[in-house]
């Protein structure tokens, strides 16, 4: 049982491992990032909240991983989304976390409401995960100030092929990421997905003091000349490179690390 058990771990961690994007595996000090989304009704997020908060994250300190920021979204229906944004230092710790966390006591007691919840009386419908590569521009997380008001901007940039996801990156490698630190959009992460859904994209993640911060700095940006000679390259152009942008708005929760 334990043969079987070491070999299917040891299997999940080769695929990751293979899955990764050549050019990350080559350059060493890159960080990857997971995008853990829970969806639930409203009324279920004290439960999820207690879990996060009192099992699922003293577990990751434990095995070594974080910080973990956790976010909310608020959705139609009475629904919202909560998101955890996960620090790892080589894909072998995603793949084999699964694995590590249902070994682990202390996480399996703590946990035990959320695990043992009835299939009548879910907590959440469903989790959505998303694998990322830390780009050359961001390489390591920026961590802000979790003790300052904050509101997180998720972006999403998806390309019709992989040559054009390339082409963004590069873009924000070459001159879009430093005039975005300029005009205040501060960056947290940049992040090329690996493994998902809607690929080949880049997703970023960017914090502001407020709203109001936010829309600021948005303008600037628009405005900025470093900005718009970029943008003019034929090369870099929207409409070749990227084919949907997603912008979603995240509350931190209380207990975030981020």
């Amino acid at each position: 049982m334990k043969r079987r058990a070491f070999l299917k771990t040891s299997l999940v961690a080769a695929s990751v491992t293979a899955a990764t994007d050549a050019s990350a595996a080559a350059k060493p000090g890159l960080e990857y990032y997971e995008l853990r989304t829970w969806t639930l009704k409203a009324a279920k997020q004290p439960l999820l909240d207690t879990y996060l908060s009192r099992a699922f994250i003293p577990a990751l300190k434990r095995l070594g991983l974080g910080p973990v920021g956790v976010f909310t979204e608020p959705m139609p229906n009475g629904e919202l989304k909560v998101v955890a944004l996960i620090l790892y230092s080589a894909p072998e710790q995603f793949a084999t976390m699964s694995a590590r966390l249902a070994a682990d006591a202390e996480h399996q007691k703590a946990s035990a409401e959320y695990l043992n919840a009835k299939a009548a009386d879910p907590i959440y419908s469903r989790i959505e995960s998303a694998f990322f590569g830390a780009i050359e521009g961001l390489p390591k997380l920026a961590r802000p100030d979790a003790s300052q008001p904050r509101l997180f901007n998720l972006r999403i940039y998806e390309s019709h092929n992989e040559r054009a996801g390339k082409k963004k990156i590069e873009m924000f490698n070459r001159g879009e990421l430093d005039i975005f630190k300029r005009v205040g959009l501060t960056p947290v992460m940049f992040g090329e997905a690996l493994a998902g859904t809607a690929m080949p994209n880049l997703t970023y993640l960017l914090v502001f003091p407020s709203e109001d911060g936010r829309k600021k700095a948005w303008d600037t940006f628009r405005a900025d000349p470093a900005w718009l000679k970029l943008k003019a390259i034929p090369e870099y152009a929207d409409k070749e490179i990227v084919s949907r942008i997603t912008n979603r708005l995240l509350t931190p929760a209380p207990y975030s690390e981020l």
